[in-house]
């Protein structure tokens, strides 16, 4: 890969556009990784390889702080589902699709929230036949199997053909438990592809011992993009007695990750459901089914004794929580353990949470996107809650430090979706869903980069050198126009990642 030691006259489209004391293209001098220099076009002299920007803009890097990486890797290789417009459309499918090396079918991405018709283990039988045919829902948080693949697995069937919650996950690790030299290979294949996008980073939630995965990746050459990688509960001891650390560096050996391109990240732990499984626990109870409230899969004293030794440790924690009960919870466990990191998802937030949120200094780590997709499910299953739901503005102006990402492969691993989605809360012909939860242009860029707006991100003098460059302001295009943000070149660490017009010769 090449090394830039400038770029030449380019734009800055960031909040540190206003440090300039010109609106002209500028150019920017990088060092040992970092941005040493900026000044008017010309007045600097360089020496090495230089990028000529043209006048286009520049971003901070940008990274998806929530990303299943090895089963987003493999969703490449398996059936798309997310347009089926039934169960009986889904089964169809999936009879007519071929198999993987292992002898499985497999679907990802289906929405049964959508649906009108209800899967059973009939007709996915009907149309699968003794084929093993696992259908991941979009959430991740249930699969529908035909009874093949119950066997397969070991589960006693269930009438409607679901598993859900923590089997759901165990069938998941299952099927992601690939060759790692076919999951390396579709790894790498994936980060390029997020390289196009602009992502310089991303933090790894991969249900799996990802020290091992990642010391195999860069073993064999990994250098795609940065990564913080989580470990779960069942791995929490394991990861104390080797002695990671948040924030530490995988590797001090520079043979290993020349580039310091892999850390240590957080204790992730799942508190709750999801909307589309009706299994996120909720004040009140689902307009389809008032009885159900959903579940706290970890109860509160379960979680309290996790973070407590997580952060004893030096290992923040990440916690999912949808719910508004779930996210109370978590908030009540992190201001009693005195822990540090990030709530995930924080979809249904009461009003009077918003304050000790942002007290505790804990991150929003959200899913832009997520509030596009789920906007007709949320409106009509949450219609009788009272909190707030998909909130992004209302956690932004209470102080509350957001990080964007996209719960790949949930949702598609690209950032100008999130950006876009946060900003005008639509991507169909509909007016904008709860337009007072939009966010300005500033706001989500900062939310996309390194540690979202409580991080360091920049682009000034000292800064670390992840950049984009794109075609065109992102303040200016429109929102079918940042969905597609022309991406022109991605640097990591002065190393340019992604060459989209040939400047890295």
């Amino acid at each position: 890969m090449t090394f830039v030691s400038a770029l030449r006259a380019v734009r800055i489209a960031s909040a540190d556009r206003r440090l300039l004391a010109t609106d002209d293209p500028v150019d920017v001098l990088i060092e040992d990784g970092r941005i040493a220099d900026i000044a008017p076009t010309g007045a600097l002299r360089f020496a090495g390889e230089v990028l000529d920007g043209g006048g286009a803009w520049l971003v901070p890097g940008l990274w998806d702080h929530h990303v299943h990486t090895v089963q987003w890797a493999l969703a490449a290789q398996r059936v798309p589902l997310a347009d089926s417009g039934s169960a009986a459309d889904a089964a169809r499918r999936m009879a007519d699709a071929g198999t993987l090396g292992d002898g499985r079918r497999v679907g990802t991405g289906y929405r049964a929230v959508r649906w009108a018709d209800e899967p059973s283990l009939a007709l996915l039988d009907q149309a699968t036949g003794e084929i093993p045919t696992y259908l991941i829902n979009a959430d991740v948080h249930s699969v529908w199997l035909n009874s093949a693949a119950f066997r397969r697995e070991g589960f006693a069937p269930v009438a409607d053909g679901l598993l859900r919650e923590q089997e759901a996950f165990e069938i998941s690790r299952r099927l992601n438990a690939a060759d790692p030299i076919v999951a390396d290979a579709a790894v790498a294949a994936a980060a390029a592809r997020a390289a196009a996008r602009g992502v310089v980073g991303m933090v790894d939630f991969d249900m799996s011992w990802n020290r091992e995965a990642w010391t195999r990746r860069l073993s064999a050459g990994f250098d795609g993009h940065r990564v913080e990688f989580a470990v779960y509960p069942d791995d929490l001891d394991r990861a104390i007695a080797e002695g990671l650390v948040t924030g530490e560096a995988l590797s001090d050996d520079p043979a290993l990750d020349p580039y310091g391109l892999v850390r240590m990240g957080a204790l992730k732990v799942i508190s709750d459901g999801s909307l589309g499984t009706r299994t996120a626990a909720c004040s009140h109870g689902y307009a389809d089914d008032p009885e159900n409230h959903g579940l706290l899969t970890v109860p509160p004293a379960a979680l309290r004794e996790l973070l407590t030794t997580a952060t004893g440790a030096g290992i923040a924690a990440a916690v999912h929580a949808i719910g508004d009960v779930a996210l109370s919870s978590a908030l009540d466990v992190f201001g009693e353990t005195g822990a540090q990191g990030s709530i995930e998802h924080a979809q249904l937030v009461r009003q009077t949470d918003l304050a000790r949120f942002a007290r505790l200094g804990i991150a929003a780590s959200v899913q832009p996107q997520h509030a596009i997709d789920d906007r007709d499910a949320a409106d009509a299953l949450w219609a009788g809650q009272h909190a707030i739901v998909y909130p992004l503005g209302s956690l932004h102006r209470a102080g509350i430090p957001l990080r964007f990402g996209s719960d790949a492969p949930v949702a598609p691993l690209d950032p100008w979706l999130a950006i876009s989605a946060a900003m005008h809360r639509t991507d169909d012909d509909r007016p904008s869903w709860h337009d007072e939860e939009r966010l300005d242009v500033e706001t989500a860029l900062a939310a996309s980069a390194h540690r979202g707006t409580g991080g360091e991100a920049a682009i000034r003098p000292g800064a670390v050198a992840d950049l984009v460059l794109c075609a065109e302001d992102p303040a200016t295009a429109g929102p079918s126009r940042l969905r597609s943000m022309p991406v022109a070149a991605t640097i990591v660490g002065g190393r340019i990642t992604h060459d989209g017009v040939g400047y890295g010769g």
